[in-house]
Order: C-alpha cells, then structure tokens, then sequence
C-alpha cells in the first residue's frame, strides 16, 4: 500500500508519503519546499551526490515517529540550511521549509 498525503507544520503543509513493505518497516519520507526528511531505507550518500537538503531518521514507523525522531545524519546543503545532528525532525522541516 501507498499513502500519499500531508503533514502540518506550523501553519504549513508537508507532503508525506509511505509505502508499506513486505516484512519490514514502512518508506517514509516527509517533504517540505527546500529538502525532506527521510527514513533510513533510503541512502544518504546518494542524496548528498545529488546535492539535496536531506535528513535521516531511523526506527521509525509512522509519520508521528519521523517528527519526534532525532536526526541521525544530514547532507551538506541540510546542514547549510541550520539542520544537525540530534535535532528532532519536526525542528529540521521547519529549516526545510
């Protein structure tokens, strides 16, 4: 299953999306206009290569667990746009926003 819908922050809305997988925790990825937030399915070093704002959360399972979740590892232009390392990942959206 595929979910495609949207998260509030602050007074803005995210894209969220989840796809369910086979045995193992969901995809989640929460987008906002400069970058997204990421679960650890999805590879760090490729998005750093493509030059995105990105951000990565593990042990997650809901859209919930990925805004409380602290930030496990960024990308250069994340970290340029005030994202780091242990920051709860409503707080780096609202830097991605």
């Amino acid at each position: 299953m595929i979910y495609v819908g949207s998260v509030k922050i602050g007074d803005r809305d995210c894209l969220a999306t989840k796809i369910d997988l086979p045995a193992t925790p969901p995809l989640l990825v929460i987008i906002a206009e400069k970058g997204f937030v990421m679960c650890g399915f999805l590879n760090m070093e490729a998005a750093e290569k493509l030059g995105a704002a990105a951000a990565m959360v593990s042990g997650v399972k809901t859209f919930e667990d990925v805004l409380n979740a602290e930030i496990k590892a960024v990308t250069t232009n994340a970290r340029k746009l005030g994202i780091d390392i242990g920051m709860k990942g409503a707080e780096a959206l609202r830097h991605l926003m």
